[in-house]
């Protein structure tokens, strides 16, 4: 089987809001560090995280503010709302749900999810 190289569209909110939880952060950074996170497993590129956040700002889970540092150009720097602590924590419930299940459909045992699946 291939393994993923792009990841699920459906998968980039979830995952961008984990990485704001930790601190706001500007979109690049986003990408270095998701990237960093799966060891480059899977790649979220800008042409999905750029409509994501947008859709995501739409939804108030993340707000923006533009940013200026000295001798750098102005970069817009995006933070965790409320409701996107709140979408996150259930999405992660839910995905720890979803990976369970389907450890147990495959007949692996309970604490397969801590362990390293490479």
């Amino acid at each position: 089987m291939a393994e993923i190289q792009q990841l699920p569209k459906s998968s980039a909110p979830s995952l961008i809001l984990s990485v704001l939880a930790e601190g706001n952060k500007h979109g690049y950074a986003i990408l270095r560090e998701l990237d960093q996170r799966c060891g480059g497993y899977f790649s979220l590129t800008a042409a999905l995280l750029y409509p994501a956040l947008h859709q995501m700002e739409q939804d108030r889970l993340v707000t923006s503010r533009w940013e200026q540092s000295v001798g750098q150009p102005r970069r817009k720097v995006y933070a965790i709302t409320p409701a996107g602590r709140k979408r996150l924590n259930s999405g992660q419930a839910g995905w720890r749900r979803f990976i369970s299940r389907l450890s147990k459909s495959k007949g692996e045992p309970d604490d397969f999810i801590s362990g390293d699946s490479r």
